[in-house]
């Protein structure tokens, strides 16, 4: 039978593989010069492979529609994609946060094993080759390129979302699927860093990177917290990132009203420095850096607690005098300083733009597709994998993980 996979990233590669592993004569149609552009650049070029969490909890990471992906996730799993890897050579290792790289360090490693699959098993690849329409004639699915018609018995559409749109990601594959009648929910930024009301003191605070942070994002209209969270978070010119940040992202651009409430600042970020310590432990803490430095000035005494960047932000914001002696601070002076640690807040404004986000929330709707086999409920003999499809993961390896899954199921 004859398969066309349309796009060659991830999902893509892992759809061709498995359909021509079942004896199909696969063709890949990559807009790009090479494959697996976006690959290349995910887990800072290091490629985040997949989450060592059992599969199960791989749909609670999912805040994007993860219960859709329940048979996918069955049919190929974490395991399969490191089995897979290690059957080309490539060893992995597991980081914190249950990352899984590459023993290598380098996504390239990752990319070359998918390559060489795709060689041994005859995987005729088109680059540089564009597709500008797909069109049903009687049992024949109909591919038409800006140079070229393929036919085709079957059709994996696997062409990205619209994030990072120099990796070929620009939202192709939603035109071509709204042509054949498919609906597109509404495409938005995911895992992308946030804005801040604040802009002056996050410019001041740029580059700062924090470390065993506890983060939480909160609705101030009814006092509900919509995503908390542990790690690490960045602090740039336009307001907030890092891990954290980007997690708590893909849980705001599915919140109810989120535009509203962003526009009326009704979405806090509160950070809390010290979350290994109570209010009670982390004042004693900063009482015994106090009577230990008791002759210096009240500017001069938190080198120890905190980051020297953070220092000038944390003193302006306790009002306390900078000239002022450490052992004239009063008690109470002290406790709005444990306050302001464990409770840093900032407003938040907006999402950064598609373009600098890590995926795409929105895509071909669910309801369209069977998520037993990933085909078209509209048009048969027409499959879809990857980001295109409105599903979205936190970050830590689980959308990458999404890719290999469809791919594998449309593949099937």
């Amino acid at each position: 039978m004859k398969v066309i996979v349309i796009g060659g990233g991830p999902a893509g590669m892992m759809a061709a593989i498995t359909s021509a592993e079942n004896g199909n004569k696969v063709t890949i149609l990559e807009k790009m010069q090479n494959l697996g552009r976006k690959l290349l650049i995910t887990g800072k070029g290091r490629c985040n492979i997949t989450s060592s969490l059992p599969i199960e909890e791989f749909i609670q990471n999912t805040p994007g529609n993860g219960q859709f992906l329940y048979s996918c996730f069955k049919n190929y799993t974490n395991q399969d994609i490191i089995q897979f890897l290690k059957k080309q050579g490539l060893d992995v290792k597991e980081e914190r946060g249950n990352r899984i790289f590459p023993t290598t360090d380098k996504s390239i490693d990752v990319l070359e094993c998918f390559k060489r699959k795709l060689k041994q098993l005859n995987v005729d690849i088109k680059y540089n080759t564009r597709v500008i329409d797909i069109s049903k004639e009687e049992e024949k699915l109909q591919v038409k390129t800006e140079n070229n018609t393929y036919e085709a018995e079957k059709i994996i559409l696997a062409t990205g979302g619209k994030s990072y749109p120099l990796t070929g990601s620009t939202g192709d594959g939603y035109k071509l699927a709204q042509n054949l009648g498919h609906t597109i929910t509404k495409i938005k930024p995911s895992l992308v860093p946030l804005e801040s009301y604040e802009k002056k003191l996050c410019k001041n605070l740029q580059g700062l990177s924090l470390r065993n942070v506890k983060i939480e994002l909160k609705n101030t209209e009814n006092n509900k917290t919509i995503y908390e969270d542990f790690g690490e978070m960045l602090f740039t010119h336009f307001g907030v990132s890092g891990p954290t940040i980007l997690s708590g992202s893909a849980h705001l651009v599915r919140y109810k009203n989120i535009e509203d409430l962003l526009k009326n600042k009704r979405v806090d970020l509160k950070i809390d420095f010290k979350p290994a310590l109570s209010e009670e432990k982390l004042d004693e803490r900063i009482l015994r850096d106090f009577i230990e430095l008791k002759n210096k000035q009240f500017k001069n005494s938190l080198d120890k607690l905190l980051p020297q960047k953070l220092i000038p932000i944390i003193i302006e914001k306790s009002k306390i005098s900078p000239e002022k002696k450490v052992n004239e601070i009063t008690k109470q002076e002290r406790k709005n300083l444990v306050k302001i640690l464990k409770s840093f807040e900032l407003t938040i404004s907006s999402f950064r733009p598609i373009e600098e986000a890590i995926i795409t929330s929105g895509g071909i709707n669910i309801k369209e597709i069977n998520p037993k086999t990933m085909e078209s409920k509209l048009v048969p003999g027409l499959y879809f994998a990857g980001e295109i499809i409105d599903v979205d993961s936190y970050t830590g390896g689980f959308n990458l993980q999404i890719a290999y899954s469809t791919g594998y199921t449309a593949g099937m």
